[in-house]
């Protein structure tokens, strides 16, 4: 089974040949950079492939997964912008401000993507770029017979594993960055901190305490398996799920929450513009984590039939430097809220026409709500349960 990676592991990129060039209007540099991921992409479910191959003998309308976590090409395509403007950004300070990503296809595990960036817009306080990824139509020659994955050491090679064409764009983003600015006459203004509005919750346990977030999070199969302790390979960062069913509880849809708390699984530099740059991308990365299937456990679906994210906006409201992850041993954190735990604050305002839509606030260890996660996508249920015994 695979181990958690960190995020230096997770997303690292090798540079490819340039392409053909695009025409002038295109692009400012006339250039298209190209990157290609060096390791496979988590696998949501990977963790209970033993225990769910075998729930699922006998019931052909079990849905079997493996398309590739949407937050790897997501956090990666941008990593492949960074390095791109690495001299425009070093040279302001330029942190990022929003990400404005659409999947049109879905991603696979076992075979690398490609990255293909174009500058769109360059000034000194403001910039922007477009990425565009694709994968090989073939799966990797690392590729595990009879799965969806590749094994934990594996690295993809452009001399092996770029073989043949690419397919469709399979996820676009359009990136932009921003000078960090000081607050205008002071104002810095927010509603008052999930650590406060939720404090007699969070203090019921310590945070370490609270069950991991699920590698699946569908209640009927948490339920049907009991899996509720599974730390999972989810990577970068460790997560919890704070449990809110009491508090959930006779609300409607719309005023439902929930509060997941996560830390660095390892250290992470700081020290450059680019460095602080990732660290929005571990909190980009964890933030598209099991949205979609919460969305459907509070809309009571007996199973998921399809749940892909379509669009996804994420949107820095601070400077960068309000973003930092400060790593720190598990002895010290595991029962200090403020010491390292980040909290996903988790909202759902609305479900129809096969969709739903996550709002998901990202509040730092001191209270300041740092970015927002806006996701739209598919959220359609199974007309009936394959869990057809009693539990």
């Amino acid at each position: 089974m695979p181990r958690r990676k960190t995020f230096q592991e997770s997303m690292g990129l090798v540079r490819l040949l340039p392409a053909a060039p695009p025409p002038p209007s295109e692009s400012p540099d006339n250039t298209i950079t190209r990157y290609m991921s060096t390791s496979g992409a988590w696998l949501p479910g990977w963790d209970l492939h033993t225990e769910m191959r075998s729930l699922s003998d006998g019931r052909p309308g079990f849905p079997s997964h493996s398309a590739a976590f949407g937050g790897h090409v997501y956090a990666q395509s941008v990593v492949a912008v960074c390095q791109t403007l690495e001299a425009a950004i070093t040279q302001n300070s330029l942190g990022l401000h929003t990400i404005h990503g659409y999947f049109t296809a879905v991603g696979r595990p076992d075979r690398p993507f490609v990255y293909e960036v174009a500058v769109l817009t360059r000034g000194r306080s403001f910039l922007t770029a477009r990425v565009e990824a694709r994968q090989p139509l073939a799966p990797s020659r690392h590729a595990v017979a009879g799965t969806h994955m590749v094994p934990d050491d594996a690295v993809f090679d452009p001399a092996h594993d770029l073989q043949g064409d690419l397919g469709f764009v399979c996820y676009t983003a359009i990136v932009s960055f921003v000078l960090p600015r000081p607050h205008s006459f002071g104002a810095d203004r927010q509603e008052d901190p999930v650590q406060q509005r939720f404090a007699s919750i969070l203090a019921q346990r310590a945070p370490a305490a609270w069950d991991p977030s699920p590698p699946v999070d569908i209640e009927v199969l948490i339920a049907t398996l009991d899996v509720r302790d599974v730390v999972g390979t989810f990577p970068m960062v460790d997560m919890k799920k704070v449990d809110l069913v009491a508090w959930n509880e006779g609300r409607p849809l719309h005023e439902r929450r929930e509060l997941i708390l996560y830390r660095l699984l390892a250290p992470l530099p700081s020290q450059t513009a680019n460095d602080q740059n990732n660290h929005v991308l571990v909190h980009a990365y964890a933030a598209d984590r099991n949205g979609l299937l919460m969305a459907a456990n509070h809309l009571e679906f007996p199973l998921n039939d399809k749940t892909a994210t379509m669009s996804n906006t994420f949107a820095v409201h601070t400077n960068v430097a309000d973003a930092q992850m400060t790593y720190r041993p598990d002895s010290e954190t595991d029962t200090a809220l403020e010491k390292g735990w980040w909290i996903q604050e988790v909202c759902f305002p609305r479900a129809a026409a096969g969709r739903a839509i996550i709002i998901n606030k990202i509040w730092s260890p001191t209270g300041v709500h740092v970015a927002t996660e806006y996701q739209d996508g598919l959220c359609t249920a199974m007309e009936k349960s394959p869990f057809d015994f009693k539990l």
